[in-house]
């Protein structure tokens, strides 16, 4: 494989998400001097090889250097086979993307599950700097975890740590377990009551009209009901669903990513709600927005050459 025989200055950062993929390029100093966003090929394993392989080759032809390359997936590597698991883009799962990509780029590359890599960059130099424990969350497409301890990535035995998505949501009734089918194959996960779709696929239950989320928001701080209460019921869900996570890990903060990070009512109302779920008398749990807003998750998978 073709490496550069000086260290590297720069860091290229891949996240790789269901609708998009994003590139950066960080110096050694953490400072973005390129990012670019394409859409992700839908469905294509083959696509997505080839587009990830021509934005780094792009970002080292605007620094004019081989830069080191981490990627962040939706997913991760089995320990046991090297291969894509877990992941919601079902098209990953199985593939061996690490080797495809090192033949490609012919240079070696670091992967890791992209919760873990938007928590490793809030926790180096974001919301989270300066804690012990940080639990990272990511509401888009899908529903991910991270978690990090002194701001080094808890990737755990299983390369499973922080799968906080597929998990139930605890304190909930077996009419809502059993209506939301996972494509992981259960019933429950948090995933299908946090997600996007999820909150697009209730309002339209709700309602029989389709809109996305964002469309879906504007409605309610514009006083629809229909909206408004879909939102209620969501922050509930979210409010249990962090309460689980604070009875087990107890962090310092939690950060929010993904596209519903964006939802400015979900920080003081969620707080308001999951005082009754958490076995404490005093609640000193932080939750914050991610600090470096949609470029976190991208920047963490750069961050992964920081040794």
């Amino acid at each position: 494989m073709l490496e550069n025989k000086m260290d590297n200055f720069f860091k290229t950062g891949i996240d790789l998400g269901g609708t998009k993929i994003e590139s950066i390029v960080l110096d050694s100093l953490g400072s973005q001097v390129f990012r670019k966003r394409i859409p992700s090929p839908q469905g294509s394993y083959r696509e997505t090889v080839s587009a990830i392989t021509e934005l780094v080759l792009e970002a080292d032809k605007h620094v004019h250097e081989i830069t080191k390359v981490g990627i962040g997936i939706p997913g991760a590597l089995s320990e046991q086979t090297g291969l894509v698991k877990n992941a919601n883009s079902t098209w990953l799962i199985g593939k061996p993307l690490k080797l495809d990509l090192e033949y490609s780029l012919r240079r070696r590359i670091k992967i890791e599950n992209d919760a873990n890599c938007f928590t490793f960059s809030e926790a180096v130099d974001g919301a989270g700097a300066q804690a012990h424990v940080v639990f990272g969350v990511i509401l888009g497409t899908g529903v991910g975890g991270g978690i990090t301890i002194n701001a080094k990535p808890l990737r755990g035995i299983n390369s499973i740590a922080g799968e906080w998505g597929h998990n139930p949501l605890p304190w909930t009734n077996e009419k809502e377990l059993s209506r939301n089918k996972c494509y992981c194959g259960k019933r429950g996960c948090i995933e299908t009551f946090l997600s996007g779709p999820a909150v697009a696929k209730n309002y339209f239950k709700k309602t029989g009209k389709v809109l996305n989320v964002e469309n879906i928001l504007a409605l309610s701080e514009a006083g629809d009901l229909d909206a408004q209460d879909i939102f209620k019921e969501f922050e509930i869900h979210l409010a249990k669903g962090l309460a689980q996570i604070i009875n087990l890990l107890d962090p310092e903060i939690i950060v929010i990513g993904g596209g519903l990070s964006n939802i400015s009512r979900l920080y003081r109302n969620t707080i308001n709600i999951w005082d009754e779920y958490i076995f404490s008398d005093r609640i000193d749990t932080k939750l914050v927005p991610a600090q470096h807003g949609d470029a976190s998750g991208v920047r963490g998978a750069a961050w992964l050459w920081n040794d």
